[in-house]
């Protein structure tokens, strides 16, 4: 019974092991890093366009009295 146990043991532990899910940090940082170059990049380009098509709705809203 105990050489079963023991057996049954190494073989749980062996795939717990081999499953190992702490993830691949380094590939997430370079993703997240990746991400946010691009979110800077596509920011600097679509700024000036961006404000002022806010500018032209808020124009457009203006006074309702009027």
């Amino acid at each position: 019974m105990s050489a079963l146990l023991s057996h049954l043991w190494l073989i749980v532990r062996q795939r717990v092991m081999l499953h190992d899910d702490r993830g691949d940090v380094p590939g997430w940082v370079l993703i997240t890093l990746m991400t946010a170059g691009i979110v800077m990049a596509l920011w600097i380009v679509a700024e000036p366009k961006l404000s002022s098509l806010l500018s032209s709705a808020l124009n457009i809203s203006g006074d309702p009295n009027k």
